[in-house]
Parts: structure tokens; sequence; C-alpha cells
């Protein structure tokens, strides 16, 4: 017998995970929503389209088992087309849909096959039609909406894209009510909230377990010298993290650049030293990771020679960064963080990276809640 609840069942008997009451629950209610989306009703005599399916929308806090859920819903969703995607990178897709639809001509507009006659010179329609033919069940990982952008046309993008069939499913870290919260000019999306609780079942997840800090407080989070042993404790807290997540391929946004994330599953993110540190990168890119990832996996740090003294100075910022939000560092490296930076230009500054390594590494500090982080600033 398949489904979401049969699969969560196989984990916990294998010993993949632990069994949770509230994680059960939430596997039943997804199978429930995957068995509507399996025979979804027909239009009436009229022929008018029926209501789409109500989604659900899965808060709670970090480490509760959101993603892992989600993946074994997504893999048992037998609608098509469906998708399944991070949250930011959805938005800053939508935003970029709508640049490239503004600036095309009344004659191309009239020729593309999104065109809504009704919408006059408005680009959501079109973009929401778009949006639709392309997902008839839309997943969101890390649902969360700090920006104003994206507060301000959420509510006409999400009721057009209702109009059009599509069941939304979400998982967050927030209730709907917290969306936005404090956010410029506030009142004029609380009709979004409404509308989201409406349309989609709102659930807590919540077990009183944060199984991701279980995970990282049973085994070490620092794996030190580099070599085969290392890359295997990387690969074992990889696995033990995404709870056996399918990985993704995201792209963010930070101030119109891309940001690659090549591996990202159940909030956790993974990266070779090079991709980080060897590229261009800077604060801004570092906080959009601290404030998207509550886990960062970072293999490879070598040591920092003076002749890296550019690598070892963008890792400095992005310690930073994930210290400031007390984002967790699970890491492989050529030695211990106060022999990472041997001598030479900037040994002395980075006694404070290395300090903050080892604090990263406590108890104390993996047990500690996140904070939100500001790409204009350091902390809140």
């Amino acid at each position: 017998m398949g489904g979401v609840r049969a699969r969560y069942d196989e984990r916990v008997a294998s010993g993949t995970l632990t069994g949770d009451a509230a994680q059960a629950e939430a596997a039943t209610r997804l199978d429930t929503l995957a068995a509507a989306l399996a025979h979804p009703p027909r239009r009436n005599l009229f022929g008018k389209p029926p209501e789409p399916i109500r989604g659900l929308y899965i808060w709670g806090g970090v480490g509760r088992g959101k993603s892992m859920l989600m993946d074994l819903f997504f893999a048992e969703a037998k609608t098509s087309p469906k998708r399944r995607v991070h949250f930011h990178e959805f938005m800053a897709e939508v935003h970029e849909r709508l640049d490239i639809w503004r600036r095309m001509s009344t004659a191309d507009r009239k020729r593309s096959p999104w065109f809504v006659r009704s919408a006059g010179d408005d680009p959501i329609a079109p973009v929401a039609k778009q949006v639709a033919s392309e997902a008839k069940l839309l997943c969101f990982d890390e649902f969360q909406v700090t920006q104003i952008a994206d507060a301000m046309i959420l509510g006409r993008l999400f009721d057009a894209l209702l109009g059009h069939g599509v069941t939304v499913v979400a998982t967050s870290n927030r209730k709907p009510d917290d969306l936005y919260k404090d956010g410029i000019n506030r009142q004029l999306f609380l009709p979004f909230i409404d509308r989201l609780k409406e349309r989609c079942e709102v659930m807590e997840l919540a077990s009183a377990r944060d199984y991701r800090v279980d995970r990282l407080v049973e085994a070490p989070v620092w794996y030190a010298p580099l070599g085969p042993g290392s890359t295997a404790a990387l690969d074992l807290a990889w696995s033990r993290l995404t709870h056996g997540a399918e990985p993704q391929h995201i792209v963010l946004t930070v101030k119109g650049r891309k940001l690659d994330v090549r591996r990202e599953a159940a909030g956790v993110a993974r990266f070779t030293f090079e991709e980080l540190c060897a590229r261009p990168l800077g604060p801004l890119d570092y906080l959009t990771l601290a404030a998207n990832f509550h886990t960062v996996i970072l293999e490879g740090v070598p040591l920092l020679t003076p002749d890296r003294r550019n690598e070892a100075a963008r890792f400095v910022s992005l310690i930073d960064a994930l210290y400031e939000a007390r984002t967790k560092l699970v890491a492989s490296a050529e030695a211990e963080p106060d022999r990472l930076y041997p001598g030479g230009d900037g040994a002395f500054e980075f006694q404070r990276t290395a300090s903050r390594l080892f604090e990263m590494r406590s108890a104390s500090y993996i047990a500690e809640e996140r904070r939100d982080v500001d790409a204009a600033g350091f902390g809140n």
C-alpha cells in the first residue's frame, strides 16, 4: 500500500526516523489531499470550472520534519503538471516574468499565449496564467514573506492562480498570521492572509522536539583533517539532517544577481569551500544563505595561507553571517579552527573567527533559536 503515511511508517520501522505523533498526523492529512488531487472534481453542467482543491499550509519550528513530509507528499501526488520550489526562488522568478511582460510591446503581448484580454497593462494575470500552465500543484518550501515587493503582489497573484485551478501546499516556520510581520504597509497584505487561510487548511506541526538539534548534538560538526573519513562524515551528516530527502538545485536572487545552491534539502544547504569562498561572493550573498537555511554544510576548508587571503576574507564574512543568524555549520577542514590561519597578513584578526567557530560547535549554540538577519546589516 502506497501513500505518504505508509512511506513515513516504513522510515520509522527502518530506524531512519523516530516516530512522532505530530508528523504521523501530518502524513495522514497529506494522504487525504493526495487522494483528492488524484480524483479532482469535474466541471458542472453549465461548464463552470470547479473550485480548486483546498491546499495545506504546514507550519512549525525548525527541525520538525516539514520538508521531509513535503518530499514524501510530492513523490506520491499524482497531479500533473506539478512543481516543488523554494518560495524565495519562486518569487524571484515571478518578478523576472513580470518585468519581461512589462517590457513587451502591445503587439507582442497580444501574440503571447499568456495574453489575458481583460488584464490591460497589468502583468499579474498573464504571469499567473503562465505559472498555472506549468503546475496545477504548487509545493512551496520555506514559505516566508519579508520583502515589500513580494507582499504587494501576492494577494492578486494568489487569486489568479486559484482562478486557474492551482492547489497550493506550503511549509513554513511561521503561522499565516505572522507572515510579513511588522512589514511596511502590512495592512495591505492582510487580505492575502485571510485568502490563504480560506484556501489552505492550516496545520501546526507541533512536535515538541527539534530533530535537527538532536542530530547535530549527537555527532561532531567539525571534521579535521581532510580525507575520506571527513567526506564520509559529511555525507552521513547530510543524510541525518535531511531525513533522506531528495536534494534540489535552487537559485536565490541577491540584488538582481543569481546565487546558485546546487544541493539543498529540508532547510540544509551543502557547498564546497571553492563554491562559497573562491568565487566573488560577499556579505549580502552570505546573509541571504543564512536567512534561507537553518544549516550549512561546508566541505573542504583548506589552510588559509597568505596566497589565499581573498578566500580567507570571504570565509570570515561567511562565518560572521552564519554566526549572527545562529545558522548551524557542519564542516570538514584541513585543521582545527585555531590552526587554519597559521601566519601572514590577517592571522591575528582571524583569531576572532576561530573563536566563533569553536563556539558554533557548542551544544548551547546548536540549541539556540535562529535570528532574523537583514541584508542591509548584520542582525536584528
